[in-house]
């Protein structure tokens, strides 16, 4: 093994590495972060999810739910590099925080199950960091429970994923029996024993050494075939030197040539030396990336990874703590101290930096500077939000801000107590500031708070953020669904008198009405239209105007449900006036109530909200999607097939969609996905909600 005080290199950005783990839920990749940790000394002792005493999932809902929520930041050394590592959550409700995770790293390590393999959110993960262009090395994890295996899982990473695996290991024993591995660059032999926190490097056992000789002609033959210099190499003797080997597999894991693969057992500790060997080795540092590209006054510009260059940075992530605004940050570019004004692209504003801290996930550390290739987190910033450039104030810079899903599940929440609203509506702010995928809004037709999110766990995370961190207790329940009514058949002049007298100037307005459907092609199936062939002047302009007013004060409330009213078209015909009891007020009165009579008399249908929803789900789940689709009233509208998924299109009744993304999920074991537009209105069903009030 290599020791920590190893090669120093001439540029200091060399030696950094920004790195995230990536995996399924309950891969084990908390687990891999913590041995990471206790490997590199940076705790003295390991952290288990099981107990609640992992750095990374220090919040307590992580703690009692024994899964990852929010991406966590740490750092740590090795072999004389910096590792800047973000431990990323696996469950498919949360992938917005890995999507912010992997815009601001340059490499990656993807978490495997040896006895699942490849599951549903690892292949999510993947796709999301080959869009980023993030270079990764896999590590199979959990090698010593019983039905582990190797081959299987890497079988299952070449289909699933596509890439061209290049194993670099073979393990020493099986299941429970699993001690060590074969280091297959450099055919020699770690093994590791209970008690002992590092491997005993040695020569590879007799009985392995075939096996080892084999899976290393195969290893050598899989790099010649994708890399020039090695395949000229081995052309000319036949095999490749440990070095040529180990430079190969370093341009192609940069390039995404192929994935270097290694296995081990992180809750056991053992395999994570030769990994994070591997992360030095294989993964890239800040020098070897592109450099960061940007905007200004229409022109793009690229700052490189250069301390003394003007400075440019990404913050990514924004936490309120009880000490205050962090604001975390990748620094692409330049240098930024303590008290330095940097503009802020949010608001086209200056900002001073308080403080910069070094994060060690809810711990942190202040330093004097922070310089191109940092993660960091800074206080003092009121306005950047998550996607906010940072840069100097005589460079300015706007970087391309991480992408934010769609929000596909909604919940109505509101305060228990009326106190609470105002606090409600601050912490809402506060929640949707730290997580851009949560969205808060108010329905402006039920008035109803309704919070958007990524999935029902991540609702149900929010609204518990809002008990404990904020002391507020909340009702939540499913959003009301804005339903209309409309005209389905109309009637023909109907006749209103509005006549009353109290003693002073009377009320007169005699106005006659048709009332029929709109047709789609002139105002929309839902407006409404207002017209007049009143002739000889029986109804004064401004009388008609009045009338007009009245029956749109009539479209509020119709007769089947309460809902609003519309698609329709109302026309005066005639009408009547007194020459001292008429007046404005008079005859908007008539035209409330004659359209309310003549809409109880006309035929009348419920309009429901639809959406135009596309599914995108592997071609063996499409039967069971359709048919969902179908039980939902769904009308399917047209299908395709795109890189071996299948995409169907259909339009469904937004009530039909509550809760249609956990079921979809467990449809297609996590693998579907679906983006909702809404379209507009379609008639519903006989007795669909009639008699719901808005």
């Amino acid at each position: 093994m290599r020791t920590t005080t190893s090669r120093q290199l001439a540029n200091p950005l060399a030696v950094v590495r920004n790195l995230g783990i990536l995996a399924h839920v309950d891969a084990g990749k908390t687990t891999v972060t913590e041995r990471i940790l206790y490997a590199t000394g940076s705790t003295h002792k390991r952290g288990e999810v099981h107990d609640g005493t992992t750095v990374t999932d220090f919040d307590p809902q992580e703690r009692d739910r024994g899964i990852t929520i929010f991406a966590a930041a740490v750092s740590c050394d090795w072999d004389g590099h910096r590792v800047n590592l973000i431990d990323t959550p696996g469950h498919v409700d949360f992938a917005d925080e890995v999507e912010r995770s992997l815009r601001v790293l340059d490499g990656a390590v993807a978490v495997f199950d040896a006895v699942a393999g490849v599951e549903p959110q690892s292949e999510s993960v993947w796709r999301q960091a080959e869009r980023h262009g993030v270079p990764r090395i896999a590590f199979v994890n959990k090698l010593d429970r019983a039905g582990a295996d190797l081959d299987t899982a890497v079988a299952s990473i070449r289909d699933r994923l596509h890439p061209a695996p290049l194993v670099v290991q073979l393990p020493i024993g099986t299941e429970d029996g699993f001690t060590g591995v074969v280091d297959l660059v450099r055919m020699r032999a770690l093994v590791w024993t209970d008690g002992t926190p590092t491997a005993t490097e040695g020569p590879v056992p007799p009985d392995l050494l075939a096996e080892a000789g084999r899976r290393r002609r195969l290893l050598e033959e899989a790099v010649a075939e994708l890399h020039p210099v090695a395949l000229e190499e081995f052309c000319a003797t036949s095999a490749l030197a440990a070095e040529t080997l180990t430079g190969a597999l370093r341009d192609l894991t940069r390039d995404g040539g192929g994935v270097v693969v290694l296995c081990g057992s992180a809750y056991r500790n053992r395999g994570i030396e030769p990994l994070l060997d591997a992360v030095v080795d294989y993964l890239p540092s800040p020098l070897d990336v592109p450099a960061v590209r940007g905007t200004h006054d229409g022109a793009e510009q690229r700052r490189p990874a250069d301390p003394a260059a003007p400075f440019a940075a990404l913050a990514f992530k924004v936490n309120a703590t009880p000490t205050g605004r962090l604001t975390f940050l990748r620094v692409y570019s330049g240098t930024i101290e303590k008290g330095d004004t940097v503009w802020e692209s949010n608001t086209g504003r200056t900002e001073r930096i308080g403080r910069v801290l070094r994060v060690q996930a809810d711990r942190h550390a202040q330093v004097d500077r922070a310089s191109a290739g940092d993660i960091v987190a800074v206080v003092g910033l009121k306005s950047a939000r998550a996607g906010s450039t940072l840069c100097a104030p005589g460079a300015p810079l706007v970087l391309e801000p991480p992408g934010v899903a769609e929000p596909v599940v909604s919940a109505a929440v509101e305060a228990r107590a009326s106190t609470g609203t105002d606090r409600l509506a601050a912490a809402l702010a506060r929640l949707t500031e730290e997580d851009p995928s949560l969205v808060a809004r108010t329905d402006p037709e039920t008035g109803q708070t309704v919070l958007s999110g990524m999935g029902e766990l991540h609702l149900e995370v929010a609204v518990e953020k809002l008990r404990r961190a904020h002391g507020l207790e909340v009702n939540v329940g499913r959003p009301r669904v804005a339903y209309r009514e409309t005209v389905v058949r109309g009637v023909s002049g109907l006749v209103f008198r509005h006549v009353k007298q109290d003693g002073g100037a009377g009320q007169f307005a005699h106005v006659v009405l048709d009332v029929e459907p709109l047709d789609a092609g002139e105002a929309g199936a839902t407006g409404f239209e207002f017209r007049s062939v009143v002739v000889g002047g029986r109804v004064p302009q401004e009388y008609v105007r009045a009338v007009e007013a009245g029956c749109r004060d009539a479209l509020a409330d119709g007769p089947l449900g309460g809902h609003p009213v519309t698609g329709l078209r109302v026309t005066l015909t005639d009408g009547a006036t007194h020459v001292k009891d008429s007046s404005e007020m008079a005859f908007r009165t008539a035209g409330r109530l004659a359209l309310r009579g003549a809409l109880r008399d006309c035929a009348m249908a419920v309009l429901e909200p639809v959406a135009e929803v596309t599914v995108t789900v592997p071609e063996d789940a499409v039967g069971g999607v359709l048919g969902d689709l179908a039980a939902r009233r769904g009308r399917v509208t047209g299908s395709a097939t795109r890189a071996g998924a299948a995409v169907v299109t259909a339009t469904v009744p937004l009530a039909e969609l509550f809760g249609y993304a956990t079921r979809l999920r467990s449809r297609t074991q996590g693998r579907g996905t679906f983006t909702a537009r809404p379209t507009g209105y379609a008639v519903a069903p006989v007795g669909v909600a009639v008699g719901e009030g808005r």
